[in-house]
């Protein structure tokens, strides 16, 4: 897109540009849906701008982003609002990453300071899901909650949205009130693989040896 104008198949203007600058309107292809809505550079979004976010079938419009972009990121100063036009987030955004700031909702709080801080997220029902800890704007530590009653799962080491490196990975009864058993070990694209060990909820050991993507695979050794 360069120069000229566009619309979508129900008239709506989608672009107006005059050597690739100017106003461009962002249509869900499925739904046809407002998606962004702001200014363009160079064929991305680059200036100031607004996102929508809908509900999973974009049936109804849950919260929009009104800030700023550098080459089709959320750059500079960025305030996210509920449909209702309520404040939902406040601060300022690196490459896309929440950068500065503090944001106070029901689901989420953060606290980062050149994208280094801890972050709580929640489940809808208000409990606990996410503690997590971020180092320049990427999540590298994590702890994860179940939704029933706060115990927890997995504690450790995050990448690229996760589990990497090394943790602990929780199991309970049916019924998860009392812990049955734990693993600790290494992790790859968020199974076990590497070396680990199971421990009985006694902290005694069960199992000791090697896994690949959740299995156990290779040499080890079972402990009745």
């Amino acid at each position: 897109m360069w120069n000229g104008k566009g619309y979508n198949n129900k008239g709506h203007l989608v672009f107006e540009l005059i050597s690739g600058c100017g106003k461009v309107q962002e249509y869900n292809g499925d739904f046809c849906k407002l998606i962004y809505i702001g200014e363009y550079l160079n064929g991305e979004r680059n200036g100031k701008g607004k996102e929508f976010f809908y509900s999973k079938y974009f049936s109804e419009l849950k919260s929009y982003f009104e800030g700023e972009y550098i080459n089709g990121k959320r750059n500079g100063k960025g305030k996210e609002y509920y449909s209702n036009g309520k404040l939902k987030l406040e601060g300022e955004y690196l490459n896309g990453k929440k950068w500065n700031g503090k944001w106070y909702n029901n689901k989420e709080h953060f606290e980062l300071i050149t994208g280094c801080g801890k972050v709580k997220k929640y489940y809808e029902s208000g409990k606990l899901k996410f503690e997590e800890e971020y180092l320049n704007g990427e999540k590298t530590k994590v702890k994860e909650y179940e939704d029933y009653n706060d115990k927890i799962l997995y504690e450790g080491d995050y990448l690229f949205v996760k589990r990497n490196g090394k943790g602990k990975l929780y199991y309970h009864t049916h019924y998860h009130d009392v812990l049955k058993w734990y693993y600790e070990g290494e992790f790859l694209n968020g199974e076990r693989n590497g070396k680990g060990k199971e421990y009985y909820d006694n902290h005694r050991l069960k199992f000791e040896g090697e896994y690949k993507n959740g299995k156990k695979i290779g040499k080890g050794k079972n402990i009745i």
